[in-house]
């Protein structure tokens, strides 16, 4: 069995000019000058040009913002954060820039583009770069998830810094304040799921006297429920089929016989009326606020982002509790929470900014330097933080405050539960340490973890999980029999699943080793 440790194709276009977003032009000097790409800035600094999509509330910070100035006084290195525009989807976004040779000199790919990049020369290889210039990121990473980054190019060569979350990233969550009420144990079968379900269904936990209760709720696409499906021991990451062990063989988790009985299971739910009806259209923004308006029982989501909804439960439930529900076991399967904690795409340099990809990854090496993990964390006082009773509390993002650059991707335990403490009220952080803790104990790092997204090339609707998603939402509402979900596995193989198997069975029989 492969390690234990612990995770394309964009129009072709997209090859060398993917972010227009990086503004004006500038010369290219040499790399020993130690000079960036945009000349010099503050005190001397040099520029750097970082690309980042999902940036969160907040504005772009100006070369005069404290934190700007304060990492240029460190390093010599003066950031330049740049982004998609408001409203843009940043993958679609990226399709726009094609026309544009003004790449950042340091991005953190999305929607594939870094395999793009790589198999087109775009990308810059970083194996003798990394340990010369960035020795903290070089070190700090695992060897397992340089290896994986290798399997990823025809070449074997690193072409992009990894994403390393060595905990579970997300986990059933359930109202534990719900479970009292209705004088009920936390489930270890699938059948007593069912009737804990059943119980928040008739027997109005949340207390309004309306019978709104939503036992469990997904999203459209069948997104966000992935705890309905991990019962069957199905492979899944935000609703989307991952590529696990079946049968002694890496598969596609879409067309098993597990992902066919979670299927049977979901739809079981839907007639009942113990999913909510209205999982198939939920927005995010709509199924999140189900969640806290106190309409939802049994969810499935990131534990390390629950403060938010659940200050927003307690103002119409005082008594509101969350915690994560161990999985309960189906006969014949095993039941586990996804993890995949290694290998995806965090920060890459464009070839075209060469001669600045010192510097680009001596700002990088600030982050990842544990000599600055305060400075990372809380940022500068009066900025990112305020200091409360003697402890440093993080200022809440706002519209019109500048953003601060944040470049480390690795997260262990330790790290975790620094988040939870510096995040969250003294009187919330054991129930969200317990939220991992469950979590952690059902979560199993799955065979694909890491998988590049170059074996779907020339066949896009396996990669968009288009064909899996048709079929869940038309068996699971009643349009078509399970014995649908037969026929769609012989179109998934017949429409390009076969040779996409191949591939990827090709790669795992080299990372396994």
């Amino acid at each position: 069995m492969r390690r234990q440790l612990t995770q394309k194709i964009v129009p072709l276009l997209l090859s060398l000019a993917v972010l227009l977003v990086a503004g004006c032009g500038a010369s290219t000097p040499n790399a020993g000058s130690n000079e960036g790409t945009a000349g010099k800035g503050n005190s001397g600094a040099v520029k750097v040009k970082v690309f980042k999509s999902h940036m969160g509330i907040g504005s772009l910070p100006a070369a005069d913002d404290p934190h700007v100035k304060y990492i240029a006084e460190q390093t010599g290195v003066q950031y330049e954060l740049i982004t998609t525009p408001p409203g843009s989807e940043p993958s679609e976004y990226l399709n726009l820039m094609i026309a544009s040779d003004e790449l950042p000199d340091i991005l953190r790919p999305i929607g594939g583009v870094e395999q793009t990049l790589i198999q087109q020369g775009g990308a810059l290889p970083l194996d003798e770069l990394l340990p010369e210039y960035a020795p903290h990121v070089w070190e700090s990473i695992p060897q397992e998830a340089w290896d994986i980054v290798r399997s990823a190019s025809p070449d074997g060569k690193i072409y992009y810094v990894p994403k390393v979350f060595l905990v579970p990233e997300r986990a059933p969550l359930i109202r534990k304040d719900w479970l009292d009420k209705v004088g009920l144990e936390m489930p270890k079968t699938e059948a007593e799921y069912v009737e804990l379900l059943k119980a928040f269904r008739d027997k109005d936990p949340n207390g309004n006297g309306k019978a709104d209760e939503l036992p469990t709720s997904g999203r459209e696409f069948g997104r966000w429920m992935d705890h309905l499906f991990a019962i069957y021991g199905v492979a899944m990451w935000e609703g989307y089929p991952e590529w696990d062990e079946y049968d002694g063989k890496i598969q596609y988790a879409g067309t098993t016989d597990n992902m066919r009985e979670a299927i049977k299971f979901i739809r079981m739910l839907y007639e009942e009326k113990l999913l909510d009806n209205e999982t198939f259209l939920n927005k995010g923004e709509v199924w999140q606020a189900k969640i806290n308006n106190n309409l939802v029982g049994s969810w499935y989501h990131l534990p390390a982002n629950v403060r938010d909804r659940y200050n927003a439960m307690l103002t119409q439930a005082p008594d509101a509790y969350i915690a994560a529900m161990p999985l309960p076991k189906a006969e014949g399967f095993e039941a586990f929470v996804t993890q995949k904690s290694m290998g995806e795409p965090e920060w890459m340099i464009p070839a075209a900014k060469q001669e600045n990809a010192p510097n680009a990854l001596k700002l990088l090496d600030f982050f990842y330097n544990s000599e600055n993990d305060e400075f990372v964390r809380f940022g500068l006082e009066g900025e990112q933080h305020e200091v409360k009773d003697g402890r440093k509390v993080i200022i809440p993002p706002a519209d019109n405050k500048p953003l601060a650059l944040g470049m480390k991707n690795l997260t262990t335990a330790d790290d975790m539960n620094k988040r939870i403490e510096e995040t969250y009220p003294a009187d919330q952080q054991q129930m969200v340490k317990d939220m991992f803790k469950v979590s952690t104990a059902d979560a199993r790092q799955i065979a694909g973890d890491g998988l590049p997204a170059s074996v779907y090339e020339g066949y896009p609707d396996i990669q968009s999980h288009k064909l899996f998603q048709e079929v869940l939402t038309k068996i699971v509402i009643g349009e078509l029999p399970l014995e649908a979900y037969d026929e769609y596995v012989k179109k998934w193989n017949a429409s390009g699943g076969e040779a996409v198997t191949r591939r990827v069975q090709e790669w795992y029989e080299k990372v396994k080793k």
